[in-house]
C-alpha cells in the first residue's frame, strides 16, 4: 500500500560486519543513488567479533546451543583471523566488539549500527564504540587482510525472492 501511495524505501536493515561484507558489492551504492539509509545489523558476526570464541567455545554460547552461530563457521582459519582483529583493536585502545561496530559506521552510508546486547555490561562496553570511530588507511588494509565476506550471512536465503 504505501508503495502505491509513493512513499520512497527510507532505510534498509541488512546484515553487516566484517565478516558479512556482502552490502559493499552493490547494495550501499544502491541505496545512496535512491536517497535511503542502512541500518546495518549483526555487526559482531553473531559473537564471532566479540573475542568469546578465540579459546574454544564456551558452554551457553550461541555456538555451544546451534542457536545462529554455526559451530561450523568457527575454524582455525576464521579464529586466526579474529585473533589478528583482536591484536588491531587492542592497538586502538578497543575491544574487538568496540572495533567491529566502529567499522561498521566508517561508511557514511551506513546510517547506523545495530548492537543487540544481551546484557547492560555487553551494551555500555559495545556503545563506547562512539568513542573512537576514525581509523588510519594503515588499520583499515590491515583489517581487510583479515576480513571479508566469509559466507555467513544467515539471513541470505529467508531474504532471496525466488
Amino acid at each position: 500500500m504505501l508503495a502505491d501511495m509513493g512513499v520512497p524505501l527510507l532505510i534498509h536493515q541488512p546484515s553487516y560486519s566484517m565478516l558479512n561484507r556482502w552490502i559493499e558489492d552493490e547494495l550501499l551504492d544502491t541505496l545512496a543513488a535512491v536517497g535511503s539509509g542502512c541500518i546495518g545489523f549483526s555487526p559482531l558476526a553473531q559473537g564471532m567479533l566479540t573475542g568469546k570464541y578465540l579459546h574454544g567455545i564456551p558452554e551457553g554460547s550461541r555456538a555451544s546451543r546451534d542457536a545462529s552461530l554455526d559451530r561450523a563457521w568457527l575454524t582455525e582459519e576464521y579464529v586466526a583471523s579474529i585473533r589478528a582483529l583482536q591484536e588491531i583493536a587492542d592497538a586502538r585502545g578497543q575491544s574487538i566488539a568496540q572495533m567491529a561496530v566502529a567499522w561498521t559506521l566508517r561508511d557514511p552510508r551506513v546510517t547506523s549500527t545495530l548492537i543487540g546486547a544481551s546484557s547492560v555490561e555487553q551494551l555500555l562496553d559495545t556503545a563506547a564504540a562512539v568513542r573512537n570511530l576514525e581509523f588510519s588507511h594503515q588499520e583499515l588494509a590491515a583489517i581487510d587482510e583479515h576480513t571479508g565476506d566469509a559466507g555467513i550471512n544467515i539471513w541470505e536465503e529467508p531474504a532471496v525472492i525466488p
